[in-house]
């Protein structure tokens, strides 16, 4: 079993067209904070970002929030987390927000949000970060994704130990729940 202490979150900055997505990052916030698991995201006050932080936060939880100052500059920061870094390139925000955490949770996003969760993924491929990860699958948004990590296995170029290390879920609660139990496979080598 799986000591999760904070929880990475990757999200989206819009809340997109679906009001599920926005109901499904509050959702996920509050189940964090219940479970007395503390949230480490992007630091944005928009979108599903903020839906995220301000459930966790209503519901007595721990946020840390990390951004890039060039983010700051533009206003988008939430200031009413647990916890603010505000540091100096993206690069060192991926850092920083892997660094704090004990697991990751991807939301529905764009191509920032699909760009950590890869991100994530090859420093666990390359064993740098050997913490569970998993998609919280909302109305199928993520079933396009899966289907191509599939496509990338049939065609051998990606292991499937790195394809089943990434676990789905449609609910918080459920994904929370495979977290805690997994236990992390050593990377493919």
């Amino acid at each position: 079993m799986t000591d999760l202490r904070r929880i990475c979150v990757y999200a989206a900055s819009s809340p997109g067209p679906s009001p599920a997505y926005v109901a499904a990052a509050a959702d996920l916030g509050r189940t964090l904070a219940a479970s007395g698991i503390g949230v480490v995201y992007g630091g944005g006050r928009a979108g599903l970002m903020g839906a995220l932080a301000d459930a966790t936060l209503a519901a007595g939880g721990e946020v840390t929030g990390i951004i890039p100052d060039f983010l700051d500059a533009r206003e988008a920061t939430h200031r009413g987390v647990t916890h603010l870094h505000v540091v100096g390139s993206m690069h060192e925000r991926k850092t920083l927000m892997a660094e704090r955490a004990d697991a990751f949770i991807a939301l529905p996003g764009g191509i920032g949000t699909l760009e950590e969760l890869v991100e994530a993924m090859t420093w666990w491929q390359l064993n740098l970060v050997p913490r569970p990860m998993g998609l919280l699958d909302v109305d199928g948004f993520w079933a396009p994704f899966t289907g191509l990590l599939d496509h990338l296995v049939a065609h051998g170029f990606m292991p499937q130990r790195t394809r089943a290390m990434l676990r789905e879920d449609t609910s918080a609660g459920g994904l929370l729940a495979q977290l805690q139990e997994a236990s992390v496979p050593p990377a493919p080598e």
